[in-house]
């Protein structure tokens, strides 16, 4: 119970409080006007006087309701409650002293206050102890001080255990209270956060699920790349080898013709062994590779990324901006997936949209050591509603089937791992931008 858990506990029940207290004044306003009943049937003779006091004490509540408004009042709920409290118990008092004394029967309403204050309203043990205190006290006062003084001492003994019963009963029903409300705020606590908790366990149990299911395809992807470099590289080499020497024969030599259809040949087959290497640095990792402290080229990273979403990026101009340097520090293959990921998404998007003229920059540039990547398309842009979830897990706007919507969160975290931030930026209809920060190479 350290007092940072104390002022919560005050702050989260000062609304109950002053709920209470404005309710109290209302209710308690309205019990003093009905007294006017018990003031004709028990003391006929004193009915005006008594019902001109009644009136007066009435407002003089109902007035606290207006300092309860003002944000001083607020902060003083407490205090605001005792003063409004001890109104009626000064009047029932002066009636006292005025009619029976200590055999007056009004001091049944003294215990009538003295209950609202420790089952009703919120205060604590302290002000319910200190209440009854000047309860007991100024009725006393009253019955020392009436004309005659204590005429029946065993009534006075009576009335003053039933009221001192009142306070007792009170004050232990306010302490347990007190604590039991505490304890509920405790427990409140702890359940939001370990409902906190559980959201970061779900994140991140939702997270480890995606790039589980991203290293299952990045492992079927690099099989089948490992197989294709086996299966392809000899044949493609056997006709690069047959092609050079067809570019040497005389023949060929002899038709411009021939010659452009044999170096269209080679730069095709020259494309094949681009792709499949692209493959395995993208996919294929051994145990020892996936690490963040690798030396790379990012421009070279970029290429591999754009001849690897060449279907998707068909029709699309990609214009690249980047400084002559471009060696940082990290997971290649997880960089050319991120790049993969932006670029395919862009391109979709664009095609989605029908744009006339789809374009795509990527451009890179230095800052404080680190390399900042972005790439930007002229595409429909992104909803403002979703700019803030695009990072989460299984989002997508595609359409069932099209898509896990994993792949910027997948991307989130590969340069989150990087030490950098993957951030977004949008104006809808007219344009996207991704931007990431990679660490510059030592």
């Amino acid at each position: 119970m350290t007092i940072a858990r104390h002022q919560d506990y005050r702050h989260e029940v000062s609304d109950f409080r002053l709920a209470s207290s404005r309710g109290g004044v209302i209710t308690g306003a309205a019990l003093v006007l009905l007294g006017i009943g018990l003031d004709y049937g028990l003391y006929p003779q004193h009915l005006a006087m008594f019902s001109a006091v009644r009136i007066i004490v009435s407002a003089l509540m109902l007035t606290t309701l207006v300092c309860l408004a003002a944000s001083w009042g607020r902060a003083h709920v407490q205090g605001l409650t005792l003063l409004w409290l001890a109104l009626p118990q000064i009047m029932i008092v002066w009636m006292i002293q005025h009619t029976d004394g200590a055999e007056s029967l009004y001091y049944a309403g003294l215990n009538l206050a003295i209950f609202a204050v420790g089952i009703v309203l919120p205060l604590g043990f302290i002000q319910t102890v200190l209440f009854g205190a000047f309860t007991y006290i100024i009725w006393v006062i009253a019955c020392v001080m009436h004309t005659g003084g204590i005429q029946s001492r065993g009534t006075f003994i009576v009335h003053s255990l039933f009221i001192l019963f009142s306070v007792t009963a009170c004050a232990v029903y306010t302490y347990f209270n007190e604590r039991g409300r505490f304890q509920l705020f405790l427990l409140k606590e702890e359940l939001a956060e370990k409902n906190e908790q559980l959201e970061a366990i779900n994140h991140s149990l939702t997270e480890i699920k995606g790039q589980l299911l991203q290293q299952e395809k990045m492992v079927a992807i690099g099989t089948l790349s490992a197989g294709l470099l086996h299966e392809i590289n000899n044949p493609v080499n056997f006709c690069l080898m047959a092609i050079a020497v067809a570019q040497e024969d005389t023949t060929a030599k002899a038709s411009p013709m021939l010659l452009e259809c044999l170096a269209d040949a080679k730069e095709g087959m020259q494309r094949v062994q681009h792709i499949v290497s692209d493959l395995k640095t993208f996919a294929y990792r051994s145990p020892e590779k996936g690490e963040t402290d690798t030396p790379f080229l990012v421009e070279k990273a970029i290429d591999s990324a754009i001849r690897l979403t060449s279907h998707e990026l068909r029709g699309v101009e990609v214009n690249r901006q980047l400084p002559p340097d471009t060696l940082v520090r990290g997971d290649e293959a997880a960089i050319i997936g991120v790049l993969i990921n932006l670029l395919s998404n862009a391109a979709l998007a664009m095609h989605k949209a029908q744009r006339e003229n789809p374009r795509i920059d990527v451009s890179a540039e230095w800052q404080n050591g680190r390399l900042f990547v972005v790439v930007t398309d002229n595409g429909p842009g992104i909803a403002e509603k979703n700019l803030s979830r695009v990072f989460e897990p299984f989002f997508t706007t595609r359409e069932v089937g099209k898509g896990l919507g994993l792949g910027l969160s997948i991307s989130y975290s590969v340069i989150q791992h990087h030490g950098g931030t993957l951030s977004v930026a949008s104006q809808e209809g007219a344009w996207a931008r991704f931007t990431f920060d990679l660490p510059r190479a030592e």
